[in-house]
């Protein structure tokens, strides 16, 4: 999730910043820095044929991990786009959180990975994407209604909203496991911001980590085996709240539950991982550093 936009200028208030993006060896611990931007990039999704595609001043771009070559994909009019993009299960297309030009509100939005016009999917707003079900029917999202943020799902082609979530607090960052039957979540339910994992329908919501941490983002391995996730250190920051320019830790743990252990020690969090950003393979994670210049 991130705050509403008041004006454009708004993208580039994260000013004299470095971006590093980089990759992780889930086993071994190698980093390794595929480039450096002299401005703010966020998120990035991994594809199958390896292109990492992310975000930065509201445009989406892909950057070819081989040839180190980036390019902007052509979003029409979708051009307020933030760190929530999720690739669609075929990789054919493409889902933002876009802000509307009408009233600053973000809006998910639909349009070709190659390029396209995009199609409205949730008129209601704000509403924050996060995930799309392996048979490309529903995407997963947090959304504001009535002064609560909580977990919605909505068809893919646009329709009826449904809440699965209902708590005091915070719920967000909704992703849904590769077997699609359940979906992973972040919530300041339990006090701190933790992970959680409900079954698909929103059933059987059950709290993952027990942590003295603030954790966000829970990403599920394309095997189905790990979940990774940024964890603020508690006391740094509110447990609501994911700014960026902060000592945070990318953190391992097993899916069937259990103790995490420490991937990566960085200054980030806004943009580090928003999105899921595994390799197809499981053996690599991307993410986003950066430095204050």
């Amino acid at each position: 999730m991130m705050d509403t936009l008041k004006t454009p200028s708004e993208f580039h208030m994260r000013e004299n910043t470095k971006s590093f993006l980089e990759i992780i060896n889930v086993e071994t611990g190698e980093r390794k820095t595929l480039a450096t931007f002299d401005y703010v990039i966020e998120a990035p999704n991994w594809t199958r044929d390896d292109k990492l595609i992310y975000n930065s001043g509201g445009l989406i771009y892909s950057f070819d991990i081989h040839t180190l070559e980036n390019r902007v994909i052509d979003s029409g009019f979708a051009n307020f786009c933030n760190n929530d993009h999720v690739l669609s299960p075929d990789e054919s297309h493409l889902a933002v959180s876009h802000h509307t030009i009408e009233d600053r509100q973000s809006r998910i939005y639909i349009f070709p990975l190659e390029g396209g016009n995009p199609t409205l999917i949730t008129p209601m707003a704000p509403s924050y994407l996060h995930g799309w079900s392996p048979d490309g029917k529903t995407l997963a999202y947090c959304a504001e209604r009535n002064g609560q943020y909580d977990i919605y799902t909505i068809p893919a082609t646009g329709g009826e909203e449904k809440q699965l979530t209902d708590t005091p607090g915070l719920d967000d960052g909704p992703e849904y496991s590769p077997d699609g039957k359940h979906i992973w979540f972040n919530s300041t339910r339990s006090g701190l911001m933790q992970v959680w994992r409900m079954n698909a329908d929103g059933s059987e919501q059950t709290q993952m980590t027990f942590e003295e941490s603030n954790n966000w983002f829970p990403h599920v391995s394309p095997d189905g085996d790990s979940v990774a996730y940024i964890a603020y250190q508690k006391g740094d920051v509110e447990p609501g709240d994911h700014p960026p320019n902060k000592n945070v830790e990318l953190r391992l743990m097993p899916s069937l539950g259990g103790e995490s252990r420490l991937l990566v020690k960085l200054f980030g969090g806004q943009g580090t991982i928003n999105v899921n950003s595994w390799s197809p393979d499981s053996k690599y994670f991307a993410f986003v550093s950066y430095e204050l210049t």
